[in-house]
């Protein structure tokens, strides 16, 4: 394991604390895949095997029988397939944007300053 990885490994967050996907929630799936996008963000040298390999900790009920169904099917993917199987399985062009905007203003409201 290089150096890099290493401190990349270091800023990764046990994957106990990420967000947990049902399948079932109004916008879980939104706030899995916002996470997910963000730790590739704040920690750019992190590969992305160690993401793909922790994503059975974040599937629970339905969600987790579908994906070890979609893992047995597909075998090993990288994160980008398993965000657009996310995607195309839990949402439509109606539901993101039904979900989408009030994911983001509850996350991330205009009118109130991050900072």
């Amino acid at each position: 394991m290089s150096y890099s990885e290493k401190e990349a490994l270091k800023q990764l967050p046990e994957a106990s604390s990420w967000p947990k996907f049902s399948g079932t929630g109004e916008y879980d799936s939104m706030e899995l895949i916002d996470y997910i996008d963000r730790l590739f963000i704040d920690v750019p040298s992190i590969p992305d095997y160690w993401i793909t390999a922790r994503l059975n900790t974040a599937f629970k009920g339905r969600a987790s029988i579908w994906y070890t169904e979609m893992k047995e099917i597909h075998g090993k993917r990288n994160w980008k397939w398993w965000k657009s199987q996310i995607i195309q399985k839990y949402s439509n062009g109606t539901w993101i944007w039904e979900t989408t905007m009030p994911f983001e203003n509850d996350k991330y409201p205009v009118d109130k300053d991050p900072y």
